[in-house]
């Protein structure tokens, strides 16, 4: 029983060594507003984040109907021009940033 203790802290011990950190993800978050419309919300997603129409409108739903939502992910250093684009144009964005775990 005493063998069979010590191979369970061993496991344990193993899992917690073996955790790996994959890197750092970053989202970038719109947040709705009262100012701009579905159209020209719809226009920066496409010219800024590369989406298309269809996506865009269906972002363009979630961020208004949620109040908010992730519409692009990646790196940080590939987001923040993207964040400065959408600001630029009046939307309300940020980049959230985190580091991935498993």
């Amino acid at each position: 029983m005493e063998s069979l203790f010590n191979s369970i802290e061993e496991i344990e011990e193993t899992t917690v060594l073996d955790e790996v950190h994959v890197g750092d993800k970053s989202e970038l978050i719109v947040y709705n507003d009262d100012y701009n419309t579905f159209d020209w919300v719809i226009k920066c997603f496409m010219e800024v984040c590369d989406h298309t129409f269809e996506q865009s409108e269906q972002l363009s739903l979630i961020v208004h109907f949620k109040g908010k939502a992730v519409v692009k992910t990646g790196p940080f250093e590939k987001l923040k021009p993207m964040k400065d684009a959408l600001i630029d144009r009046g939307l309300s964005a940020v980049i959230e940033s985190y580091t991935e775990k498993y």
